[in-house]
């Protein structure tokens, strides 16, 4: 889940320093050098550096595989979530490909870190996933505040898809010579910041719901920090924005996109449990006999559950 968001983080960086065709190639990064160049300068080592940065994400794939492959006892859904992540994790190599093939199209661009936004949730529910058992989902909210939340998570997806717009709109394309996506910049400002505040608002009404029906204090809090981390976000933005965007705030504000997206998708997951799976629960055996003469006779055996 770290490595999702660092990647992110550093895939902005990127572009923030105009780098974004420091390896004019791929998966080469020349026609005919695998690596960056002395030529190329410091754009190409920051381009390049990204590129290795990938296979810093396979390898934790690759662990979280293994991890939930070797875990006794074993449990599919680990495996399952784990095996997606680390089959996603090509697919956004490729999307990168096609974003230098495409000279930084700033829609390719915008799709490239959309992309990452799956896995981390993909990240998220396997780190949740691994700390509870497999059994049925029993709810611990009334089904309108968990739609509530799930409507949270939509609307997040709309903000940080607009930020995108905006982003491709603004003055960081990731080269010089990249034109931008020809929308209003003032205007997908406006749209996205009004989505903000529409989201802020649905989290200050889930916790006020949380509070109403009585929810366990874990879901409070798991509310509370989305709306924390809503608040910093939403500086950082207005910030960055009456500053003329520079640079090292735009990066914060990307590093907020990530980790608001973690805090958002751990919503819902916040306001249920789950049993254990009957797979986990012993079964303990009575058999009652009767004698027949020298022998026992041995009905069919009752099976009682005990839970652990």
């Amino acid at each position: 889940m770290i490595a999702n968001v660092g990647i992110i983080v550093t895939g902005g960086a990127v572009r923030l320093t105009e780098s974004g065709l420091g390896c004019p190639e791929w998966p080469k990064c020349t026609a005919d050098s695998l690596v960056t160049t002395p030529e190329m300068g410091i754009f190409g080592v920051i381009e390049f550096g990204n590129r290795v940065l990938t296979f810093v994400l396979v390898a934790v794939a690759l662990g979280a595989l293994a991890a939930a492959w070797l875990r006794v006892p074993r449990r599919r859904s680990l495996v399952r979530l784990a095996v997606l992540g680390m089959l996603y994790v090509p697919v956004q190599a490729v999307i990168g490909g096609i974003t230098v093939w495409t000279n930084l199209n700033p829609w390719v661009v915008g799709l490239h870190f959309l992309a990452s936004i799956p896995l981390v949730a993909i990240s998220v529910a396997l780190y949740v996933r691994a700390g509870e058992p497999d059994g049925a989902v029993v709810p611990l909210v009334p089904r309108a505040v968990t739609l509530l939340s799930r409507g949270l998570v939509g609307v997040a997806f709309a903000v940080i898809v607009l930020g995108v717009v905006v982003t491709g709109s603004g003055p960081h394309a990731g080269d010089a010579e990249t034109p931008r996506n020809g929308m209003d910049p003032a205007l997908m400002s406006q749209f996205h910041a009004d989505l903000v505040w529409l989201l802020v608002g649905m989290t200050v009404a889930l916790i006020a719901a949380l509070h109403a029906v009585k929810a366990p204090e874990s879901a409070k809090r798991v509310a509370y920090t989305l709306l924390v981390v809503e608040l910093l976000q939403g500086v950082i933005g207005y910030t960055q924005y009456y500053m003329d965007l520079p640079e090292l705030l735009v990066g914060m504000h990307m590093l907020g996109a990530g980790v608001l997206w973690v805090a958002v998708v751990a919503v819902p997951f916040s306001l249920r449990r789950r049993e254990p799976s009957a797979e986990a629960v012993p079964l303990h055996y009575e058999i009652h006999g009767e004698r027949e003469g020298d022998r026992i006779v041995e009905p069919e055996p009752t099976v009682r559950e005990t839970a652990v």
